[in-house]
């Protein structure tokens, strides 16, 4: 089988109704792989838990091979990659969200995997002092971060803000669409997609002539949430994406964010809530993330754990203190996918590691090595 052979398989099952990620991914694990769940006979589909008649009809339809085969011609005319959750280049945080989506499509670099990732979300009517607490924030993480990368929506307000000051800065930025790559909402930031294509990338789970739904700019914000580190709420009112994106973060246990507003401003009450109901920590500027995050500037390079320790580690413990030296930090699910582990048993090999004084527990569910002295 060609890699466009099997690719087309992975396209054509991202695009039928009524099969999620979820169960998508469990079609996948029982068949072997998204060409087996085309090929497998429907006696054997039938036993698959929440498969029924009319999923595997919509399995032997034509009409969906017909739809893939024109996407794969759209994604070789205007230059789109497509990611499937099994390959390497997948996002490792999203991967790690039970609801990812199967497929993405990219156009641009998606390379993140070993940076800081912030998604910045607001409300589509900033006020003038949203917009300034955006690029400020922005402004300063880019100082001390130069390796930051920005996620957001692309939409009007908080969210155009935070592209454009990542721009700026010469961050890489993150653009989750809402629809598929055959076009840009709202029009007016056509511009700015193009220049995000150049210094990062647009992303959607959605393929070419998706039509516009309400229900998809819904779904686009757990890819948000799921790309990053921690999301930061700058502005929002009582209602919004902007509140969907927090709740999804907290769901997926990242880290939330909020900068507080006049309990009288209309546009302050969804991140006033968020506070209240300690759904995000309160921030002022991009100094606070920072220390909550542990992301301030290392003033020098942490030193080796003591020797007579690190030997008298167990072979799998030995294996996570090498990950964090070379890299630095490393969420759990980072480790347990490095080590080839269950977080379940990855877990208490951290605490035993963190009592010793070897590793440091950081906001996020990141650890990293401590060196001596700390």
């Amino acid at each position: 089988m060609t890699q466009n052979e099997g690719l087309f398989y992975k396209i054509a099952l991202s695009m039928i109704p009524k099969i999620g990620p979820v169960l998508a991914r469990r079609l996948i694990s029982y068949t072997g792989s998204a060409e087996g769940v085309f090929r497998e006979g429907k006696g054997r589909l039938m036993k698959v838990p929440h498969i029924g008649a009319q999923l595997i009809a919509a399995l032997k339809d034509k009409e969906i091979f017909e739809k893939a085969e024109r996407e794969l011609a759209f994604m070789e005319r205007y230059g789109i990659r497509a990611l499937f959750y099994q390959d390497a280049a997948y996002p490792g945080r999203l991967r790690n969200c039970e609801d990812a989506p199967i497929l993405l499509y990219v156009r641009g670099d998606l390379n993140i995997e070993d940076r800081k990732v912030l998604s910045v979300v607001g409300t589509r009517r900033a006020t003038d002092r949203g917009v300034d607490l955006c690029s400020r924030l922005v402004d300063d993480l880019a100082r001390s971060s130069p390796d930051l990368v920005i996620a957001s929506g692309l939409a009007y307000g908080i969210d155009i803000c935070a592209h454009r000051a990542a721009l700026k800065n010469n961050l890489t930025t993150l653009a989750v669409l809402g629809h598929g790559m055959d076009t840009i909402y709202p029009s007016v930031h056509r511009k700015t997609a193009a220049e995000i294509t150049r210094q990062g990338a647009l992303i959607s789970e959605f393929s070419s002539q998706t039509l516009f739904v309400r229900g998809n700019f819904v779904s686009r914000n757990r890819i948000i949430a799921g790309l990053a580190d921690a999301t930061v709420v700058v502005e929002s009112g009582e209602k919004g994406g902007a509140l969907i994106t927090a709740d999804i973060a907290n769901s997926y246990n990242r880290d939330v964010f909020a900068f507080p507003g006049r309990v009288s401003d209309p546009r302050s009450k969804g991140c006033n809530h968020l506070i209240k109901t300690n759904k995000a920590s309160l921030i002022e500027g991009a100094a606070d993330l920072q220390y909550i995050m542990g992301w301030e500037i290392k003033r020098q390079k942490q030193k080796t754990v003591q020797g007579r320790l690190f030997h008298q580690l167990e072979p799998e413990a030995r294996e996570i203190v090498d990950h964090l030296r070379e890299k630095g930090e490393l969420s759990i699910d980072e480790l347990s996918t490095f080590c080839q582990c269950p977080v379940s048993r990855i877990s208490p090999m951290l605490l035993d590691l963190e009592l010793k004084g070897m590793v440091r527990c950081l906001p996020g569910s990141r650890y990293k090595m401590l060196s001596l002295g700390e």
